[in-house]
């Protein structure tokens, strides 16, 4: 069975640090390009950071640039979200998902999702 599971959000006070996990069964990682997004409820869900397969290039959001890495662990098929500096407006439920060619921030090209995680940045 195909499955993306995140875990490592919770409660964080501004300036602190996470470190989100993708961990993937049923796919071969190394095969994918690795999307990670963020959701706010009443709003649209917004791309974070993406890497690729093949050259391990990343991109990132401007909103998170210098603060956010993204990484991934072929041999453990799991996807990594290090989030330092965290501010309030970081506050979000945080996906990752994997598309089978070059990716992007849109999230319309992704084939497989997670479920999840919450993140809350507050004092």
């Amino acid at each position: 069975q195909r499955q993306l599971v995140e875990s490592g959000g919770g409660l964080v006070q501004p300036g602190g640090s996470l470190r989100l996990s993708c961990a993937v069964s049923g796919l071969t990682l190394e095969y994918y390009a690795i999307g990670w997004f963020r959701q706010v409820p009443g709003k649209e869900r917004e791309g974070v950071s993406c890497l690729r397969s093949s050259d391990g290039r990343a991109e990132y959001a401007d909103s998170v640039k210098g603060r956010f890495t993204i990484s991934r662990d072929n041999a453990k098929n799991t996807a990594y979200l290090q989030m330092n500096n965290l501010r309030p407006e970081d506050t979000a439920i945080y996906y990752c998902a994997l598309v089978d060619g070059t990716p992007s921030l849109r999230e319309s090209l992704y084939k497989f999702w997670g479920q999840g995680t919450q993140v809350t940045v507050s004092s």
